[in-house]
């Protein structure tokens, strides 16, 4: 790498990037890309070919035999079954109908639910799209606003990357060295400061502007004896699991990898007990959420091999000689990183920024000095979540926001693309907010882990 200085590896990202935009699969394309640029420096005498044999030995030990990683199918799991056995469904009715006299009653109960529904998986594309399934007809018989609709539904299903039990963060806690437990317990607080920014939003748009989401008017059927059933049976046994499965993780009566299992096991438990587990069911789940985790392992596998070859060929100090030429603050170098992620989340999924840009910053944050506020050893803890944080606005930003694209295909002749992408401005801008919130005030991250021992 010497020889060629910095631009060899930077133009490995800039090859990567380009690629991304063609729509080719991601694991192929950072797989692709790095075998590309080995064979290139091998025939140039700047890479070895018998480290192209270590490449293997890292997949199987940094993938397929890591620990923390078997949580990851399992958290699938739990959320595919809890979304196909109507128990997600059952949910919305019942937060509906508790909601029902509050302004912006429904919209409250879409975020409500998009926060519970966050503890039990990761997986936004299948949150946003069952959110937009129940709730889209029935917000637009109640005359809400399009665009207001549109919000609600893409905002609330991405909680899920960020308020535990997260897959991203499970990934995060690998590639920084991490714990999960860690990780868990500071996004407890920036998620639920993210879900009540939302609440706010809702009811204060609900009260200056009620044109947008109607009060309904229709008034409870049941009795005050129907209500507790059917708190009993479709609001509590769902709650109960993710205080189950995140309690046992926060308080460390289990590791995340046994809490997911235990998490799977008590999904399939609640399906047992609406009636609908049937093994057709049961085949759908284990088809959706093993496809789920051959896409994230397969680009798993395409990023071990392309960051293998990047820092080989003098990848990281290619970034740190950028970076040193920019003379930054430590803080202006922050906002720097952090507008990088946020401009590429216009791009790419969380997951594709996650493994490029997080291992390669890694050392640089880590020698980062803040101040007092964000103690040494915890600056990498307090990175990972404001990044997350950041993360979620890759879901909402145009053009290539997932969200909005999810709920374009929901949303067939009831929702045009310029109403989804109204919608999600107001929503993307409170992200940014609580971004901002958690980066002037570290406490909203570190207080929890520390308050729990961890």
């Amino acid at each position: 790498m010497m020889a060629y200085g910095p631009a060899l590896p930077l133009s490995m990202l800039g090859v990567l990037m380009a690629l991304l935009f063609t729509g080719f699969p991601v694991a192929f394309c950072l797989a692709g890309v790095g075998l590309f640029y080995a064979a290139g420096a091998i025939v140039f005498g700047s890479f070895n070919p018998m480290q192209l044999f270590l490449i293997v030995s890292r997949i199987w030990g940094s993938i397929a035999e890591n620990q923390v990683l078997v949580a990851i199918p399992m958290f699938i799991f739990m959320g595919v079954m809890l979304e196909k056995s109507g128990v997600a469904r059952n949910l919305l009715e019942i937060l509906s109908v508790l909601m029902r006299r509050v302004p912006g009653g429904l919209a409250l109960a879409v975020v409500l639910m998009g926060t519970i529904m966050a503890a039990t998986t990761g997986i936004v594309g299948a949150s946003v799209v069952m959110l937009g399934m129940l709730a889209l007809p029935v917000m637009g018989e109640r005359g809400y606003d399009k665009a207001t609709t549109a919000g609600v539904i893409a905002s609330s299903g991405t909680l899920g990357i960020l308020i535990p039990p997260s897959i991203m963060l499970v990934i995060m806690g690998d590639l920084l060295a991490i714990p999960v437990g860690d990780l868990f317990t500071g996004a407890v607080f920036p998620g639920l400061l993210l879900a009540g920014l939302y609440v706010v939003y809702v009811v204060v748009t609900a009260m200056l502007r009620p044109r947008l989401m109607p009060r309904s008017t229709e008034p409870y059927a049941g009795t005050r004896r129907d209500l507790v059933i059917l708190l009993l049976k479709g609001f509590v046994p769902p709650t109960a699991l993710v205080i189950v499965v995140l309690g046992s993780i926060v308080f460390g009566i289990a590791t995340p990898t046994e809490a997911a299992g235990v998490g799977a096991f008590g999904a399939t438990v609640l399906a047992l007990c609406a009636g609908t587990l049937r093994p057709r069911l049961l085949k759908e789940v284990v088809f959706d959420s093993a496809l789920t985790n051959a896409m994230i392992f397969g680009i798993f596998c395409g990023a071990t091999l392309f960051s293998y070859v990047f820092r080989a060929l003098g990848g990281d100090d290619a970034i740190i000689h950028v970076l040193e030429m920019l003379d930054l603050h430590d803080w202006w170098l922050l906002i720097l990183l952090m507008t990088l992620i946020f401009l590429l989340g216009f791009f790419f999924d969380w997951l594709e920024i996650t493994l490029i840009i997080l291992p390669v910053f890694r050392p640089i944050v880590a020698a980062l000095d803040l101040g007092d506020s964000i103690p040494s050893e915890s600056i990498l803890l307090w990175f990972a979540i404001i990044v997350a944080v950041n993360l979620q606005t890759s879901y909402l930003t145009p053009p290539f926001g997932p969200a909005l694209f999810y709920l374009r295909q929901v949303g067939k002749g009831s929702l045009r693309l310029e109403d989804i992408y109204k919608g999600v401005i107001p929503f993307t801008l409170l992200q940014l907010a609580a971004l901002a919130l958690c980066i002037l005030f570290p406490a909203i991250v570190l207080w929890f882990p520390k308050a729990v021992g961890f």
